[in-house]
């Protein structure tokens, strides 16, 4: 999430959400991709007895039960390829925050996967919201949060999901934000 102030006198404070476009997520779909194509030809290879590898002769495997295993995880691995492939393309997760003292407006967006809530676009006056609130947690599966307090509402997280921020990043992220709406920070 990178935060930049633009407009006249910093009025407007907008942080890019980075979504599925990561460059993890194009490598992991990439070798989801080959593996499941891989286990798919070699399936089909052997039902077929004709080569449609080009780094090995899976065509004198029995297609029961090796080749129909080989097909199951080639069509389950094609799958979840084309699954990781369209969450890159629709940029699922991927939008921004504007913090607006010009309209007096918070406006939290976020691209979701097609259908009825494909754009997710909540608006809140500033005078709503209450803090900026830093949620850390160590351990195996670690989490370092920023969340909006709006009054009468949940918390709203900020920070994108995935890899997580490391402390300063948060901590600097969370002071500016406080500073630029004139709130409280909490958890720190």
């Amino acid at each position: 999430m990178k935060a930049q102030t633009t407009s006249k006198d910093s009025l407007i404070l907008r942080q890019e959400v980075v979504g599925s476009r990561r460059p993890s997520n194009y490598f992991w779909a990439l070798i989801v991709t080959i593996g499941g194509l891989g286990f798919l030809l070699a399936g089909l290879s052997s039902y077929l007895k004709v080569n449609l590898l080009l780094v090995s002769d899976t065509s004198a495997l029995q297609f029961i039960p090796q080749g129909v295993a080989l097909l199951f995880y080639g069509t389950a691995g094609t799958l979840l390829a084309i699954y990781l492939w369209l969450s890159l393309l629709w940029n699922v997760g991927g939008g921004y925050n504007e913090f607006n003292k010009e309209t007096g407006k918070v406006k939290i967006f976020r691209w979701g996967y097609p259908g009825k809530n494909r754009r997710i676009d909540l608006d809140w006056p500033l005078e709503d919201v209450q803090a900026v609130r830093a949620e850390v947690r160590e351990g195996l599966n670690p989490k370092r949060e920023l969340f909006l307090r709006i009054k009468q509402r949940r918390d709203i997280p900020l920070t994108r999901v995935g890899d997580p921020m490391s402390l300063s990043e948060l901590e600097n992220q969370g002071a500016e934000l406080a500073r630029f709406l004139e709130i409280p920070l909490e958890g720190l």
